[in-house]
């Protein structure tokens, strides 16, 4: 079950000023540790020890394997890649330089196989938080389309998509704020 709360878009510059929208109530961060206790549960013969160690190796490759250029796919899961946070644009490419264009590089991750939105939104469930529940952060909120079954069973779907999906992180804008360019 995934719970949501409701919040108001602020941005006056923004054309759904003013209106709703849901984002997830995050309860809990499961580590790498808790993902391999987890993973050791669910009837292998591998221990918690051996799962986690697969696991910190498999973070540390992924890692290698981006910053070499390349993007890393896990079926089922996402394409991970990296993207460059821009800084403005120059007027000309002899004008460009790293440290005036460039404010950092950002890692990315596409859902892919069972993970794609298409699959997930026929098998989530959403509902809506009570004042009571514990909630961390602002929930994420990835300004994507979220589409799936609702509490009076019909869909939540924002329209307003700032981006093309490449913001994966929080924020209190819909779509985030479509200044990276890729």
């Amino acid at each position: 079950m995934i719970l949501y709360v409701l919040k108001q878009n602020k941005n006056s510059k923004s054309a759904a000023f003013g209106k709703y929208f849901a984002y997830p109530v995050i309860e809990e961060t499961v580590t790498l540790d808790g993902l391999a206790e987890h993973m050791s549960s669910h009837n292998t013969p591998y221990s918690k020890g051996a799962i986690t160690g697969m696991l910190t190796d498999m973070v540390s490759c992924i890692k290698e394997l981006l910053l070499e250029g390349k993007n890393v796919k896990i079926a089922d899961l996402a394409i991970f890649s990296l993207g460059i946070k821009n800084n403005g644009g120059a007027v000309s490419e002899d004008v460009f330089t790293v440290t005036k264009n460039i404010k950092g590089v950002k890692l990315r991750a596409r859902a892919t196989g069972e993970l794609i939105a298409k699959s997930l939104n026929l098998e989530a469930s959403l509902k809506k938080a009570s004042a009571t529940t514990k909630t961390s952060g602002n929930g994420g909120g990835s300004g994507s389309q979220n589409s799936g079954t609702t509490e009076n069973g019909g869909s939540n779907t924002n329209p307003t998509n700032g981006n093309n999906g490449g913001n994966t992180g929080g924020g209190d804008e819909p779509g985030g704020d479509g200044n990276d360019q890729n």
